[in-house]
């Protein structure tokens, strides 16, 4: 448990042209941990496997999470470190190998293995990269042809939930093709998406005149797509700074874009992918007016219940900054405090430019000190992790899960509705309870 430190104060020049202070804090932290990405990274990638390397906490947190698939087998699961591992009265590479060929003896339709470290096999020092190369010199090529086994950490010692998904991603990176020099320029989607809302991105992108386009992460091992200096790439998530290193150390470049949230954030979002490749201006306003058109009339209903609304976010997610610029933007709601776990300032520039003026920005977490905050301000919504909601709702504050905005399809013009519905409806709901 360590003692918070004070805040400090950053000159608003170096984050955007708006007067914005930033409040850095280290405190206690209230956060889920890179597991719960397994969640969603499982549905998406069809041929992949994750196998948790962990305590029976992390299978209960899984399970509680997921659920139970009843229809299909799930692909992932717990390699449970017992007692007797921790102890040392038994070798953890041979039981973890034992396990793996078990799992794909069973299992033959698994094209990627991902090991995924914990907080516990952290603690012990099991090192997953070397059991990685092990496992995949005996099942890989040379053996179970087609399998490719690569491992990450999921622990939450020192993350958020959301750079499980990262660690996977940047772990993903060195695995794809070299793209052919000659190649022309292609355009790389990176950041795992409802597989609606991809294709809804995708077949934007081809009306636009863009491509080839390939996705990160692919839905199948066999479909990651190739990658080198005409590589363009297009973060759909803002929580991937890793993977965005990663992918540059590679030759890729960054187009620098606001993120699709909304009406206005996605038109920004596929402009800027527009821009990058060369295409008339003229012929991205058509492309992309349809949909805009739709988005706003979405959002135009929740207006009435939005606009004037105070809103606070407390750092979780690291979507807490362009969701921010969203409401305040494209719906009228007030942020009195956006807190988020890590501020990248480059990749949330855009966004963080349209903030009102005299927005608190604060990166980092310090619980006391920022429920202290939401005491004093009295927000009409306060958006946080499942740990701080029951505590907040107690005191009389309405609030939304964090968590919620991360499993729920919210980008893009199609989504922008359900994005407003899910601000509005906390707010209803303390509407009723009045009454």
């Amino acid at each position: 448990m360590s003692p918070a430190l004070p805040l400090t104060a950053v000159p608003s020049a170096e984050l955007a042209p708006a007067p914005l202070q930033v409040l850095r804090e280290r405190g206690q932290r209230e956060v889920f941990c890179g597991l719960t990405g397994i969640v969603w990274l499982h549905r998406k990638m069809q041929d992949a496997f994750f196998l948790v390397v962990g305590s029976r906490t992390c299978a209960h947190l899984l399970q509680s999470a997921a659920g139970v698939m009843i229809f299909a087998e799930p692909r992932f699961a717990t390699a449970i470190i017992e007692e007797r591992d921790l102890a040392g009265m038994a070798d953890c590479h041979a039981e973890l190998d034992r396990v793996v060929d078990r799992l794909l003896a069973r299992r033959s339709e698994i094209r990627t293995l991902f090991l995924v470290g914990s907080c516990p096999s952290e603690v012990i020092k099991l090192d997953l990269a070397n059991a990685a190369q092990r496992l995949m010199a005996k099942h890989g090529d040379a053996g179970r042809s087609g399998v490719r086994i690569l491992a990450y950490s999921g622990s939450g010692i020192e993350t958020t939930f959301t750079e499980g998904e990262d660690a996977c991603l940047t772990a993903l990176v060195p695995e794809m093709p070299v793209a052919d020099p000659a190649a022309a320029p292609s355009l790389l989607l990176v950041g795992a998406l409802p597989d609606i809302v991809e294709d809804q991105f995708l077949r934007l992108f081809a009306e636009l005149g863009i491509g080839p386009v390939g996705v990160l992460p692919a839905r199948r091992a066999g479909q990651l797509p190739a990658i080198g200096p005409a590589t363009r790439y297009l973060l759909a998530q803002p929580f991937l700074g890793a993977t965005a290193t990663a992918l540059e150390d590679r030759g890729a470049q960054r187009i620098d874009a606001p993120f699709p949230f909304g009406a206005e954030g996605t038109a920004g979002w596929l402009s800027a992918a527009a821009a990058a490749f060369g295409i008339d201006e003229m012929h991205v306003n058509r492309v992309i007016a349809p949909g805009r058109e739709r988005a706003k009339r979405a959002l135009e209903r929740y207006r009435p219940a939005l606009e004037g609304k105070r809103i606070t976010f407390l750092p979780d997610s690291q979507l807490e900054i362009p969701l921010a610029r969203f409401l305040a933007t494209e719906l009228g709601m007030v942020p009195v405090e956006v807190g988020t776990p890590y501020l990248h300032r480059a990749h949330l520039a855009r966004d963080l430019a349209e903030l009102p003026e005299g927005t608190r920005i604060s990166e980092g977490q310090d619980v006391d000190a920022q429920l202290d905050r939401v005491r004093a301000d009295r927000p009409d919504l306060t958006v946080c992790g499942l740990g701080l909601a029951n505590p907040l709702e107690a005191d009389g504050f309405a609030t939304k899960w964090s968590i919620e905005l991360v499993f729920s399809p919210v980008h893009g013009f199609d989504q922008a509705g359900d994005l407003a519905e899910l601000f509005a409806r906390p707010l209803r709901r303390r509407d009723v309870l009045r009454i």
